[in-house]
């Protein structure tokens, strides 16, 4: 189930930020993924391949984290990387930062009736 060489240096070469860079979160959220529709794929057809499917639950577990840490430092990024990749935003993220803008925007106005209420 491993990438061959020429997948791994082109999903490396699509995601990096740098010239140099291979281990940023978008770069390997991206092999993760790759790596874990290969394993689904081969579990569609070896159903009772309970080894690898604990390697699938395992790949999963580590992309969720670092799913969860690019969300919690850059949103943006998250959004462009689940979009591209075709992932759910399962930790709501996205959800919670359109409500907290919401929210802003509301008390904004509120204030700014406040203050042409007072003048």
């Amino acid at each position: 189930m491993a990438l061959d060489k020429e997948r791994k240096q082109e999903i490396i070469r699509q995601w990096q930020r740098a010239a140099d860079d291979t281990g940023s979160p978008e770069v390997q959220i991206a092999l993760l993924t790759e790596r874990i529709n290969r394993l689904a794929e081969h579990l569609r057809v070896h159903k009772k391949d309970k080894h690898s499917r604990r390697g699938l639950l395992l790949l999963h577990g580590k992309r969720r984290r670092l799913l969860r840490y690019l969300a919690r430092v850059n949103l943006t990024r998250y959004k462009e990387v689940i979009e591209a990749l075709g992932i759910r935003d399962i930790f709501g993220a996205l959800r919670a930062a359109a409500r907290a803008a919401e929210q802003a925007q509301r008390e904004q106005q509120t204030q700014q009736g406040q203050e042409v209420a007072a003048n």
